[in-house]
């Protein structure tokens, strides 16, 4: 019943009562289910909040490296990408990239890794995830006819990606130069048709002056991928995640998929974090100063009571290859969002330019003829 992509995952040992079949986490009835006589098991979901933890140097006394599970780590050889599998399995087929050069890493190269303590269970099956990329191939224009239509083999994982969250309060002091833009009537002269004529016209100049101020907001759940392994566009574009539906960890949500192994530590983590919320306050004070521009701005920001939380998100990885050049997407496992790579119509993209071209040409002409001077 299972893909090669998770096969490995089958051997996490949830036996079903009736036939003692393999159960597996369904997405449908968010429960697990025996792939062979359809029995059906509730998990006892664990609504709590879920914990922050300090950011520091040190990995806090109560963080729990215990999965609930007997797991290996495996490395693919191709991309490099490490997951976790139970331990008396071996993998078929790398879950990032499809490569079957994936090899058990030795004990020793095993690291103590924190146990996610919160999860979003995957709330779309593989089905509905192939069904949402063949609907996001109809709405794009540039793709090639052909690759629409046919249905694309592709090998679906689906994975539960590593992310950090973290919160921070933040007290910013800035300085910088507004610019508020004022007008004036000058008058200037033209030659029309060998003639020399005057006319008016409002000239804009600006204002600047200094000003200063103090900008004070609270960060709450920055949403960092932890993984290397995936292009942070494709990530990016799969839209925010409903944190909201976050459950606390138990391995019953993990069988029947892959747990991908945090790449990205949580040091690393919080430096991205910190340029996005660097980001956010640029914007918030250029906001705040007001104006029509703003130059020479100057931020100094102290973060204080930074907390993380460390969770798993759900998503269908796939690749597949089009005329021998490899793509891929990703949909997200709550939401059905695709974000993807896929080739391109040259011709198709030829016949837009050609249209924008003409579009603009009929503009520049119609403008030309607005600006002749009947003689």
């Amino acid at each position: 019943m299972a893909t090669d992509a998770n096969a490995a995952i089958e051997a996490i040992q949830f036996p079903c009562a009736s036939c003692g079949g393999t159960m597996l986490f369904d997405a449908d009835s968010q429960q697990l289910k025996c792939q062979y006589c359809g029995r059906l098991q509730a998990i006892d979901a664990d609504d709590a909040v879920p914990r922050e933890h300090a950011l520091d140097d040190s990995m806090p006394e109560d963080a729990d490296t215990d999965w609930g599970l007997a797991q290996q780590t495996i490395k693919c050889q191709s991309c490099g990408g490490e997951s976790l599998i139970p331990a008396l399995q071996t993998a078929t087929l790398c879950p990032f990239c499809g490569s079957p050069k994936v090899l058990p890493q030795p004990v020793e190269a095993a690291e103590a890794t924190i146990k996610p303590e919160s999860l979003i269970p995957f709330q779309v099956d593989k089905d509905d995830a192939t069904a949402a990329f063949r609907a996001w191939k109809k709405k794009r224009w540039f793709l090639p006819g052909a690759f629409k239509r046919e249905n694309t083999n592709a090998r679906l994982a689906g994975i539960y990606i590593p992310y950090w969250t973290y919160d921070a309060n933040t007290s910013s002091a800035y300085t910088a130069e507004r610019g508020d833009y004022h007008y004036r009537t000058v008058t200037r002269t033209r030659v029309v048709n060998g003639k020399t004529e005057t006319y008016t016209e409002q000239e804009r100049y600006t204002v600047w002056h200094r000003v200063s101020g103090d900008y004070d907001r609270f960060f709450n759940d920055v949403l960092i991928p932890a993984s290397g392994q995936y292009d942070a566009r494709l990530l990016e574009r799969l839209g925010n995640f409903e944190l909201g539906g976050l459950l606390g960890y138990k391995p019953d949500y993990l069988s029947g998929y892959i747990a991908e192994r945090y790449s990205v530590n949580r040091t690393q983590g919080w430096e991205q974090a910190r340029e996005r919320i660097d980001d956010v306050l640029r914007d918030d004070i250029r906001a705040e100063i007001g104006g029509d521009e703003v130059r020479s701005l100057n931020i100094d920001t102290g973060y204080f009571n930074r907390t993380f939380k460390h969770l798993l998100l759900p998503v269908w990885n796939a690749s597949y290859s089009y005329k021998s050049k490899p793509y891929r997407f990703m949909v997200n496992g709550q939401t059905g969002l695709v974000s993807g790579q896929a080739p391109r119509s040259a011709w198709k993209i030829a016949f837009f330019v050609l249209a924008c071209l003409a579009v603009v040409g009929a503009i520049v002409l119609w403008y030309a003829s607005t600006q002749q001077t009947p003689q």
